[in-house]
């Protein structure tokens, strides 16, 4: 059974960050719960107040920013909602792809896209999307707003540089780069990956080589991260190479910082990154090709 709490329902980012600071350790910020509820009925968190976001109107908000590019998606946006927006399926499709296998029916349902990465559960799907977008996210405090890197925003499993007294009130998407395809791809026993892989490859005005690549792997550390250097030797390579079987890539997980767990070693977790880079070079190469056809 869950402990009795009481829920606060702020009307705006100023409130809830109001409520944070006086409620202090007490109180925990709810919108979605997928991942807050399963964490109070474990025991895992005894909190006496729930601060509830989902009322915030502001945060709820899904479109383009001013630039008429970046894509502003409001904290308490679902991933169900992500995955069927036209807006995303057509500007932001990988993010679409990867939010379609979120969990399942009901996770997507009610979680949302700031309670994900305020959790910060480093076997996540979306932060390892976002990074390829260079997302950042938006938050408030009683101090005033900032904006953060999403990159420096996740700084450890369950550990996030939200402030005491911040609440996130959106996530902002960088447009990919033109004439750019994805691919996200993920494996795993459990209900949670044990490697995702995001690729972004934005080919030549010829329409066979890489201008541009952005490789991103998570589910494998303590946080998801891209991989420049793999991103830079990619640059440059005909997409029928990648299309066939890129060799390299099945060194792209030796650098990272694996964890050993219950879904795997960490040898295991780097070899499958490996592979797994591998592939989705493959596939968001062939893409690339079918649509420049």
């Amino acid at each position: 059974m869950l402990p009795p709490f009481e829920i606060h329902q702020p009307a705006t980012p100023a409130e809830a960050a109001a409520f944070r600071e006086q409620l202090g350790e007490t109180a925990a910020l709810y919108a979605g719960g997928s991942e807050l509820i399963l964490a109070m009925k474990e025991g895992l968190g005894d909190f006496a107040h729930l601060i509830d976001v989902k009322t915030i109107a502001a945060l709820h908000q899904l479109g383009l920013a001013a630039d008429g590019t970046t894509l502003v998606v409001g904290a308490a946006v679902t991933h169900a909602l992500l995955e069927r927006a036209p807006l995303v399926r057509e500007r932001f499709p990988l993010l679409a792809e990867a939010e379609g296998l979120v969990g399942n029916v009901r996770v997507r349902a009610m979680g949302t896209l700031g309670g994900n990465l305020c959790f910060a559960e480093p076997h996540s799907d979306p932060p390892t999307v976002l990074l390829v977008h260079e997302a950042t996210v938006a938050l408030h405090g009683t101090h005033g707003a900032r904006r953060v890197a999403l990159a420096e925003f996740l700084v450890g499993p369950y550990e996030t540089a939200l402030r005491a007294d911040e609440v996130m009130t959106q996530v902002e998407l960088q447009a990919p780069p033109p004439r750019s395809v994805g691919a996200y791809l993920k494996f795993g026993m459990h209900e949670r990956p044990t490697v995702g892989v995001a690729v972004l490859l934005a080919r030549d005005e010829s329409s066979t080589t890489v201008a541009e690549a952005r490789v991103s792997v998570g589910c494998v550390g303590p946080v998801p991260t891209r991989l420049p250097a793999l991103e830079a030797q990619v640059a440059g390579v005909g997409l029928g190479v990648l299309e066939s079987g890129w060799s390299p890539a099945e060194r792209a997980g030796e650098t990272l910082d694996a964890v050993s767990d219950l879904h795997g070693s960490a040898d295991y977790k780097r070899a499958m990154a490996g592979m797994f880079v591998k592939r989705a070079l493959a596939l968001a190469a062939r893409r690339t090709r079918a649509l420049a056809a």
